[in-house]
């Protein structure tokens, strides 16, 4: 007897629980018979939704992307002045510069600043970026920004470096060769300077020492 009671009391309690479990399924249901305004999660109203769909149907639908998200990097090279420094702090080394240096001032960024140094390579390598932000921050003319575009997926990983250079192969040879001559001038005229007499004072000032009243000059 106490058998058949354990039994029923336990199927009951099975169906009371099983009908509130579904109970509660059919009224999410009802509820998300619309879908949540997509509004970024900065919003003060985000956590107001509390029903509706909530999955978003990607790529047709995208979530507004906060300002100071960090994604991928985007260099302008009409800005940048090859300083080297985002480089140098890279601590993945996904930034790889080749610099050519010039032996005048050939343009301004967009803040004033003198440019004299060509970026014949500067390629971001995404792949390897951690996306820490440290090469935006020490850039001195802000030409290095993290953009809002974060969907850059490929099957290839090479297409994930990103080139910013914009010489040509014929623009690059000529002006190194410019640089090179610049610098072999520099170098004839210093030894030039070195090689010639230097020219002797005809007069040399004889210093006395100074006297003590207690000694006797």
């Amino acid at each position: 007897m106490e058998r058949k009671i354990t039994y029923w009391t336990g199927l009951t309690q099975s169906i009371r629980t099983l009908a509130q479990g579904l109970r509660l399924t059919f009224a999410h249901i009802l509820k998300a018979r619309k879908s949540r305004s997509k509004i970024s999660i900065q919003e003060s109203g985000y956590f107001d939704q509390q029903t509706g769909i909530a999955t978003v149907q990607y790529p047709h639908e995208t979530i507004p992307v906060p300002d100071n998200g960090r994604y991928k990097l985007h260099n302008e090279i009409d800005d940048c002045i090859v300083c080297d420094k985002c480089a140098k702090i890279c601590p993945v080394n996904c930034i790889t510069i080749e610099p050519i240096r010039s032996a005048e001032e050939f343009g301004k960024t967009s803040d004033g600043t003198p440019k004299r140094i060509y970026a014949a390579k500067f390629d971001i390598d995404m792949a390897k970026c951690c996306f820490c932000g440290l090469c935006t921050t020490v850039c001195p003319t802000e030409c290095l920004t993290m953009t809002k575009e974060y969907d850059f997926a490929t099957f290839d990983i090479t297409s994930h470096n990103f080139p910013f250079g914009s010489m040509s192969p014929d623009e690059i040879e000529s002006k190194k060769k410019e640089w090179e001559e610049h610098q072999q001038l520099k170098t004839q005229s210093t030894s030039a300077t070195t090689s010639a007499p230097s020219a002797k004072p005809t007069f040399k000032p004889k210093i006395k020492p100074p006297t003590s009243p207690d000694i006797p000059a």
